[in-house]
């Protein structure tokens, strides 16, 4: 397993760690949400799932995602 933590802007409340969380599962990895940090912690399999597509998931419910370097 891989991980990899991401910086999501947008987040404000308990609803976008919910929809932040419903995003992970659709893309089939796992993650923990920082609602203050703004960081979103996903472990996922690399021959299943690249981080590309996890910041797609993300973007699709309306925060802005992108590596945390």
């Amino acid at each position: 397993m891989k991980q990899t933590v991401l910086k999501v802007q947008g987040m404000s409340c308990g609803h976008c760690v919910n929809a932040i969380q419903a995003a992970l599962k659709e893309a089939g990895v796992s993650g923990t949400v920082d609602l203050e940090a703004g960081l979103v912690t996903v472990e996922y399999n690399e021959g299943s799932v690249n981080p590309a597509e996890v910041i797609a998931a993300i973007e699709e419910q309306g925060y802005e995602a992108a590596i945390l370097e």
